[in-house]
């Protein structure tokens, strides 16, 4: 039988008792594997005691805490399907998703209870569990629960193909769909993680991206829990405080979307001794290659890049730190047990996957492999149409080079068509990032009557000296981007608005005009 989530941890609990497993910077708790696998087989006993049965939903809403570090485990452990829900939804959004999964019980902390309080009474049937002090009326402490507990392994079969998650899709484009994954899709997504970072018990990874989302939750605890290392939480990214966890801590791997390594990159990295790193993985959106080179030049650290989707579990691609240079603006190539396509998109349903285009021409990515996910939670006509033939659909643009390298252009849905020529925004986004005066920028496409769609960029600048005349004159100058794929028109924001996994939501940029 393939080992479940609740048995991989048993395992690394076997190898490594006495080796430090958890450390919370913010509550102050260090655990141990042996303590921690006893502190998540005390709450696996709770939540059976109140109710929760192999097959149910156990929901989170927490930031990044030694309770959801925990609770991923324990549901494992019983059958229990984990909902780990995105910390920045507001009341609304939750109800849906309440709604949606019909969780037995939720997770949820201090900081994010106001959200819960304008819902909860909707839902008489959840039972609401409060991790902080001062527990709401309507709800249970947790800590209540679990200290009436036994730390005994509890005795539930859990087999590889039961279902282990439903993780609802981060927005990108609107109402999020939730995915449902096995227990044997994350463990071989964790097999592929460890090797593709060469991870072993000596590492010690800072979790500092949410880690209700896969990109955190599987390709980097997961794998550290794997292989017995130390994991660090921080309860939410502050660049400050990132550089200075690296520094107290030890760290020396860490996961980051490329908007967390631009921001770190923008402190005064004089005042740290961020020494022991030793690697950085990026992901969820492309790394312009100008920042590739400053993470290199400035942190000292090796580069692996990650593409995916919640869909995949997420990685489908890795590009590895000897490609980072030779192969810049590549996603890589396919993992292990995976096979990637590039088929010619279709105006009426979804891509036929033997409609493959050559190396070079654009078409829309789709993947099959060892860890995609079973389908949409309540939704078979999406399922149906995503999972294809055999393979998931992903509504990404790319094109393979000649030696297999996959290049990931945009979203189909981002494409913008001026003057009838195809401009793929991500081409764009790349140069203005080379723009020293340039920290974030997305593009997207405007309705204009002469052209149908004119090129916008929406920059956030260092200082406010930089102006859209001065950003005129760097892309005519710049002999990367063709005259028709400039901007025509500049837009200086504040920030951007992202999902947790630091991919732009275009669709509110889209909104906004």
């Amino acid at each position: 039988m393939y080992t479940t989530t609740g048995k991989l941890l048993e395992l690394t609990a076997q190898n490594y008792p006495e080796k430090e497993a958890i450390v919370d910077v913010t509550k102050g708790v260090r655990l141990t594997y042996r303590e921690f696998d006893q502190e998540v087989n005390q709450l696996a006993n709770a939540l059976m005691a109140s109710g929760v049965d192999k097959g149910d939903v156990v929901s989170t809403y927490l930031f990044n805490t030694i309770e959801l570090a925990t609770v991923v485990f324990a549901c494992g452990k019983i059958g229990a399907i984990i909902n780990p829900i995105n910390f920045r939804l507001k009341a609304n959004e939750i109800s849906y998703i309440f709604k949606d999964a019909a969780p037995k019980v939720v997770l949820f902390e201090k900081a994010l209870e106001p959200q819960v309080k304008a819902v909860h009474g909707e839902f008489s049937a959840i039972s609401f569990w409060y991790v902080d002090e001062d527990t709401p009326d309507y709800a249970v402490n947790y800590y209540d629960r679990i200290s009436k507990a036994p730390a005994t392994r509890p005795s539930i079969d859990v087999f590889e193909d039961d279902t282990y998650a439903i993780m609802y899709t981060s927005g990108t484009t609107g109402r999020p769909k939730g995915v449902m994954h096995r227990h044997r899709d994350m463990v071989e997504q964790s097999l592929i993680c460890v090797a593709a970072m060469k991870l072993t018990s000596e590492d010690k990874g800072l979790s500092c991206a949410p880690m209700f989302h896969c990109a955190e939750l599987h390709c980097c605890y997961f794998p550290r829990i794997h292989v017995g290392a130390t994991n660090v939480l921080i309860h939410h990214f502050d660049p400050k405080q990132v550089l200075k966890t690296i520094e107290d801590e030890n760290i020396t791997v860490m996961f980051g979307a490329p908007t967390m390594w631009n921001m770190m990159l923008q402190q005064n990295l004089d005042t740290f001794d961020l020494s022991t790193m030793r690697l950085g993985l990026y992901g969820a959106a492309p790394m312009a290659p100008v920042l590739v080179r400053a993470c290199k030049d400035k942190l000292g650290i090796d580069l692996v890049q990650a593409y995916g989707m919640t869909e995949m579990g997420p990685a489908i691609t890795f590009l590895y730190e000897h490609e980072q240079l030779t192969k810049s603006g590549s996603a890589g190539k396919p993992c292990f047990n995976h096979e990637i396509r590039i088929v010619k998109p279709k105006e009426d349903g979804p891509s036929e996957p033997d409609d493959i285009l050559p190396p070079g021409e654009i078409g829309e990515i789709i993947v099959r492999g060892s860890c995609m996910m079973t389908g949409y939670y309540n939704r078979e006509d999406a399922t149906e149409n995503a999972l294809y033939k055999g393979w998931y659909h992903s509504g990404d643009l790319g094109y393979m080079d000649e030696e297999g390298y996959l290049y990931v252009c945009d979203r189909v849905d981002d494409m913008i068509i001026s003057g009838g020529e195809n401009v793929y925004p991500r081409e764009v986004e790349d140069v203005l990032y080379e723009h020293e005066g340039v920290i974030d920028v997305a593009v997207i496409g405007e309705p204009d009557d002469l052209w149908g769609e004119k090129v916008v960029a929406y920059v956030v600048a260092k200082n406010q000296g930089i102006t859209d005349e001065e950003l005129e004159v760097f892309c005519k100058n710049n002999d990367k981007l063709a005259d028709y794929k400039r901007p025509r028109k500049y837009v200086f924001v504040n920030e951007l608005p992202r999902n947790a996994s630091g991919k732009i939501q275009k669709f509110k940029l889209r909104q906004d005009e």
